[in-house]
């Protein structure tokens, strides 16, 4: 395989994984915008400059313009939303509270 295979391999596995990450469906939504963005960056990247400068520029443009564009087009979110974990051990999901803006959780 080529190095631009590799690349490409290597961005999407990376922005598959980070994509795991997040905790809302807006930051899951950008997440997933950024993985496609660099994907489809480093292929027009590598078929535009055939050299793996022009594949990693194209996947930084491509993970930045993707995650720009799926942040402005998600839907207005309601309130904002955590995962709390109970005394028992159970997670649950609620409204953030004061503790999440202040830094105290």
């Amino acid at each position: 395989m080529t190095i631009a295979k590799w690349t490409a391999i290597g961005v999407i596995a990376l922005g598959t994984a980070l994509a795991g990450c997040a905790q809302t469906p807006h930051e899951q939504r950008t997440a997933t915008g950024a993985a496609l963005g660099a994907a489809g960056g480093a292929l027009l990247g590598q078929a535009i400059g055939r050299n793996t400068g022009s594949t990693l520029l194209g996947a930084g443009a491509g993970a930045l313009l993707g995650a720009a564009v799926a942040n402005s087009s998600a839907p207005p979110d309601g309130p904002d939303m955590c995962r709390y974990r109970a005394p028992d051990g159970s997670i649950y999901v609620a409204e953030c509270d004061e503790r999440y803006y202040r830094g105290g959780y």
